[in-house]
């Protein structure tokens, strides 16, 4: 019963075939294989984008905050939600990548930004020499409390920061989740909306270790800026055919998009599972394949003593809760086991 993240499930036999296959002889480094040429053309033809760049690097941390860096000067602001990804589970690597920018947060429900409180928030940004000056936006899909945003949500967010004269960077670590959530194509999740730059995530959805950044419509003079940074920041790797070979296995005949409806299947299996107890509440909308539930004091003893893998949260007014992930490999059986688990658990005493 492991719950943690989706980043913890094993690689699917078509990639580690694929790596194998890669493994047939020599290739040039640093980009310049066959590999990494045949995944630009892939990328390009699945987000019907001709000019798209894509460049690789081993982590989304790295994917996002040199993203940010190649969009943000050191003296601008980055928008984000409050609890974006970006903020809370980085490390600083954002404002380190790009020398000083501040992340200024953005409020919003459920992990989504709401567009006024941007507007608002962007408006009072910059307003002379002694303060950060405005940046770009940075959104999260899936969000971090599991939420997704539609295409149109994306749209009218990068409209309002392009209103302003700012480029928007999505965080799409689990980008194949929110595409199979909302039926959007690539394309209509992202520079159809007006994203300029995506990090792609495959990590958390089946890949050995690979992210891929994005561009969309860069002037030559950013993406050789982008190049410059990846280098110096160590994440250019020489063979790079190694990353290039799972991403294609991973875009061939849809696998991407298959992971991801087998994780957001589990998801919401286990919502309703949860959904159908007394004793639990979820916190946010179950939109993808990660849920928030909220439970009696005391049943994180019982639940991880039981076998039960996953992040508990806070314990306030009597109550716990918990973040529960699901991934291409969570099966039935292993959903079975928890929720029968979850039901032998003690119940508070009435008052």
């Amino acid at each position: 019963m492991h719950f943690t993240s989706d980043n913890a499930a094993p690689i699917p036999p078509r990639v580690l075939a694929a790596l194998t296959a890669a493994n047939c002889g020599p290739a040039l480094p640093y980009g310049r294989d066959d590999l990494t040429a045949a995944l630009t053309a892939r990328v390009r033809t699945v987000f019907e984008a001709p000019d798209a760049a894509v460049y690789l690097v081993a982590t989304g941390t790295a994917a996002n905050a040199l993203s940010l860096a190649t969009l943000c000067p050191p003296w601008g602001a980055v928008f984000c939600h409050s609890h974006a990804h970006v903020t809370e589970d980085e490390c600083g690597a954002p404002e380190f990548f790009t020398h000083g920018a501040k992340l200024v947060h953005v409020p919003g429900d459920h992990g989504r930004i709401d567009p006024q409180a941007l507007r608002d928030t962007i408006a009072r940004t910059g307003s002379s020499l002694h303060n950060v000056q405005r940046g770009a936006l940075t959104l999260t899909n899936v969000t971090e409390a599991g939420t997704v945003y539609s295409p149109d949500s994306i749209s009218e967010l990068a409209g309002i920061a392009r209103s302003f004269g700012l480029p928007t960077h999505l965080d799409g670590a689990r980008f194949a989740n929110a595409l199979v959530a909302t039926g959007a194509s690539p394309a209509q999740m992202t520079w159809q909306a007006g994203v300029d730059i995506l990090s792609l995530g495959g990590t958390k959805n089946g890949l050995l270790g690979v992210e891929a950044v994005v561009f969309f419509n860069a002037t030559p003079e950013r993406l050789w800026e982008f190049e410059l940074r990846r280098k110096r920041a160590g994440h250019l790797l020489s063979k790079g055919r190694y990353l290039a070979a799972q991403v294609l296995a991973w875009l061939e005949d849809d696998l991407w998009l298959h992971l991801a409806r087998d994780a957001n299947a589990a998801g919401h299996a286990l919502a309703a599972g949860l959904a159908g107890l007394p004793a639990v509440t979820l916190l946010h909308p179950v939109d993808a394949n990660i849920l928030f539930p909220e439970w009696p004091a005391g049943w994180h003893d019982h639940l991880q003593g039981g076998g039960a893998q996953y992040y508990p949260g806070d314990t306030l007014a009597g109550r716990e809760t918990a973040r529960l992930v699901t991934s291409w490999a969570t099966g039935p059986a292993e959903i079975r086991a928890f929720l029968d688990l979850i039901a032998r658990a003690p119940l508070p005493a009435s008052p």
